[in-house]
């Protein structure tokens, strides 16, 4: 059975500490809460010869899946609007998690506030599962006193956001499809049918079309330099993924993407939903307007189009308002944006007002998503058909003139 070393103060505010027996952590913290104890910490012992050490290094670097992170907002919200006290709220997720990695990011998360840390200090730890942006929430609403509001909307922002990724990656699913279907038939046609095509063809000696013979040079090129190609491709890939992971290379490659024609407003559309759901949650929830302005910056997903709106919140400070510092972004804020928010800001109505964009904006996203899949399926139909009945007309223009080569 495991042995735990605990630390805890009694109930004078004394110093304890020892070691129980138990079969999991949360039997082990019941046991010492049974004594009259407040757990502090609680540590696993290690069997002799494991290693040490192995918990801090991997703290911070396992990620709980998007599910399991908005079922412990959701829960810990339910909790503390029920007036159950923080401590025991963690300890009750704790004991009710099922999946690994979750269950050890809430044991730590448990561990770190009955040590006396804020619970956004605690969840920092672990930014893969809470990012910095959820941490800022949270960190309000301890300060202002309404965290478990703040942690219901930040459920249902996860929620909300979950849904749409998924429908922006099922729209994209058929054209991805298509496009590897025709890669793969194309390598099929140059590699093996091709070759063998070629092969009867140099028994006749005679010349063959001019478009037989670019066809079969392409041909004999993609199986001569094929891997070499393949390995020049994969070096590429890795090289430009170490550049994109770069402030600079990131920035470039989302410029680039906002300039294509119809991909780049749908991107900036993405961000505009983003924004506004969170900076109407965030102003919703009570957190002053520059704060949110803050937090909703690093919700929108682009460094570019962020920076547009850090732009908006030094206006904002040096005393604008809210829209007319928006003005100046017109890539992310059209103009019809801009003067709803002027008006929901006349009428102190900017929260509700910012929410009703998100889901106006959302529909019209999920509209462009749809005309970009529905003009996306017949290109790639139309270049697939046209790759394919080239090679093939290619290769079929001599047996049109078999009885010449025979001659």
């Amino acid at each position: 059975m495991p042995v735990f070393t605990y630390k805890a103060v009694d109930s004078a505010g004394a110093a304890a500490s020892g070691t129980v027996s138990a079969q999991s952590r949360p039997a082990a913290l019941e046991q010492v809460s049974q004594k009259g104890l407040l757990p502090v910490s609680m540590d696993e012992q290690q069997a002799p010869g494991a290693a040490r050490g192995g918990r801090s290094l991997s703290l911070g670097r396992s990620r709980a899946p998007q599910t399991v992170v908005e079922a412990f907002h959701r829960e810990l919200a339910n909790l503390l609007t029920a007036g159950v006290p923080m401590i025991r709220a963690l300890n009750i997720l704790c004991r009710e998690t099922s999946h690994p990695a979750g269950k050890k990011q809430w044991t730590a998360i448990y561990d770190s506030v009955t040590g006396g840390m804020s619970l956004a200090d605690a969840m920092s730890k672990w930014p893969r599962s809470f990012p910095a942006v959820h941490v800022a929430m949270v960190r309000a609403g301890e300060t202002g006193g309404f965290l478990d509001v703040v942690l219901t909307q930040i459920a249902d922002f996860q929620s909300r956001q979950r849904s749409l990724t998924s429908r922006i990656r099922s729209s994209f699913a058929y054209p991805a499809v298509l496009a590897v279907l025709a890669v793969g038939v194309l390598t099929f046609l140059l590699t093996y049918f091709i070759p063998r095509f070629s092969i009867i063809f140099a028994d006749f000696g005679a010349a063959l079309p001019a478009l037989t013979r670019a066809i079969v040079a392409v041909s004999k090129a993609v199986v001569k330099y094929g891997p070499l190609a393949a390995v020049a491709v994969v070096v590429i890939a890795v090289y430009l993924r170490r550049v994109l992971k770069s402030p600079s290379g990131r920035r470039m490659a989302e410029r680039a993407v906002l300039r294509l024609p119809a991909v780049g407003p749908t991107v900036a559309h993405f961000a505009l939903v983003r924004f506004c759901r969170m900076l109407g949650t965030l102003l919703g929830a009570g957190v002053p307007l520059v704060s949110s302005l803050r937090v909703a910056r690093e919700a929108i997903g682009n460094e570019t189009l962020a920076d547009t709106v850090g732009r908006a919140i030094e206006q904002v400070q040096q005393g604008k308002s809210l829209a007319r510092s928006l003005a100046d972004s017109a890539r992310l804020f059209p103009a019809s944006v801009v003067e709803m928010i002027a008006v929901a800001e006349e009428t102190a109505r900017l929260d509700v007002e910012l929410k009703r964009l998100a889901g106006v904006y959302e529909e019209e996203l999920d509209r462009r998503l749809r005309t970009l899949v529905s003009l996306a399926e017949p290109v790639l139909l139309f270049i697939m058909a046209g790759i394919v009945g080239t090679v093939v007309v290619g290769m079929l223009l001599p047996v049109f003139t078999l009885q010449e080569l025979i001659r």
